[in-house]
């Protein structure tokens, strides 16, 4: 191991680029931390960790020059070594997304995601929730959306943890597990089972085709992290509180609902609901785009072109492949193919991953919401690594904002 360098604090201030009074704040602040040189007299400063400072100083200047909005698709905010997004490639842990989905479970890429073993996964134990008592509760929101119900029983079933609030590594998979466990319950609605989640699906929607059950895992694999988006930030800002993974999940779950993100299923289903009973394709495609242009608030098609891959979404193009090859014989496949095509020679936008879980839903003909459903079960994976990264961390994520309202008279100090 190299033997560190330290900067004086005249040095390290230089290197930031400010004042010393200003370096002692960002140490008393913890953003840096400092030890005494061998007289004792004065303080050192790590040059790595100065140096790692500096960068994220300069990228939120740059950040501030090229969008007020940083937190708006801005420079990255957090550092994470679990999910990479570039080159049109979708990462995780340096391996291929979209190959992992192809062959790997989703417990497979949890165990890639949490750093541990599948076997470690696959034997932990049973959810210390009574089958009575979860039989009791799931009669008594047997009405309620998927969402709701997770909503409720998740806190529920956090009260009946015993070690809800351990750190230990063993606690935390523990309570891993059980909290994709219990979601997954929750959901569909079952009992808790150790067995493969694609296969707890397969069973409680009654899909019975091996390639329908594989393309099930594959959804999940493809939903399971991707980088910091509303969701997952959120689950990183609930963690850092130094709250439980099930308070941390639920928030997760809360912006996932929303329509601007796994929400956005709902409002894809809507579309290719409308799209096949239209007469023309072509001509509900230009009146759906002139109303846009004319001013009608949201996006012009829902499941349309995504920022981050401005050649086409990866892991739509696999679920839309893979459907393509097990879709049942009468089934609305090819009309969900064909507003695809035609969104595409019309705006030259791709299908995302929502449009990709809302066909799967369509074209098997699973239970109304199955694609919000697909994309919370898998994206929970990712929300628990991060909380485990955001854990080891150890920092509150409090960002600052940039006031824009009136300042009173006399100014401020």
């Amino acid at each position: 191991m190299p033997t560190p360098i330290y900067l004086t604090a005249t040095e390290a201030a230089a290197t930031l680029g400010i004042s010393l009074p200003t370096l002692y704040a960002y140490v008393s602040r913890g953003m840096l931390s400092s030890s005494p040189d061998a007289q004792g007299r004065h303080r050192l400063y790590d040059a790595a960790e100065v140096r790692r400072l500096a960068r994220r100083k300069a990228d939120g200047k740059r950040a501030g020059k090229v969008a007020q909005k940083v937190l708006d698709w801005g420079v990255p905010v957090l550092e994470s070594s679990i999910t990479l997004v570039a080159d049109r490639r979708l990462l995780y842990r340096g391996h291929d997304a979209i190959e992992l989905a192809r062959h790997a479970s989703l417990e497979d890429v949890a165990a890639l995601l949490w750093e541990c073993s599948p076997r470690r996964i696959a034997d932990a134990p049973a959810v210390p929730v009574a089958p009575a008592q979860w039989a009791a509760w799931l009669k008594l929101w047997s009405d309620s959306t998927p969402l709701d119900r997770a909503l409720v029983l998740l806190p529920a079933a956090a009260a009946q943890m015993p070690r809800v609030w351990a750190l230990g590594r063993d606690a935390q998979l523990d309570t891993a597990c059980a909290v994709m466990r219990l979601l997954a319950a929750a959901m569909l609605p079952a009992a808790p089972s150790n067995e493969p989640l694609h296969r707890q699906i397969a069973t409680a929607w009654r899909v019975r085709s091996r390639p329908q059950s594989l393309l099930l895992r594959a959804a999940l694999v493809a939903c399971a992290d991707h980088e910091l988006n509303a969701s997952t930030f959120t689950v990183r800002c609930i963690t850092s509180t130094g709250t439980h993974l099930f308070g941390a999940v639920a928030g997760g779950l809360a912006a996932l609902s929303g329509p601007r993100h796994g929400g956005e299923t709902v409002r894809i289903a809507a579309l290719l609901d409308e799209a096949s009973r239209a007469p023309d394709l072509d001509r509900y495609l230009a009146n759906r785009l002139a109303r846009h242009e004319h001013g009608a608030p949201g996006p012009v098609l829902s499941g349309f072109g995504h920022p981050l891959y401005p050649d086409g979404d990866p892991r739509a193009r696999l679920l839309l492949t893979m459907l393509a090859d097990c879709a049942p014989a009468r089934s609305p496949l090819n009309e969900v193919l064909q507003l695809a095509r035609a969104v595409r020679d019309t705006t030259g936008a791709e299908p995302t991953l929502d449009f990709g879980l809302a066909a799967l839903e369509r074209v098997l003909g699973l239970p109304a919401g199955a694609a919000f459903t697909l994309f919370a079960l898998g994206r929970v994976v990712g929300w628990i690594a991060h909380a485990m990264e955001q854990t080891r961390d150890g920092r509150l994520i409090r960002p600052r904002a940039r006031y824009i309202g009136e300042y009173p008279a006399g100014g401020v100090e």
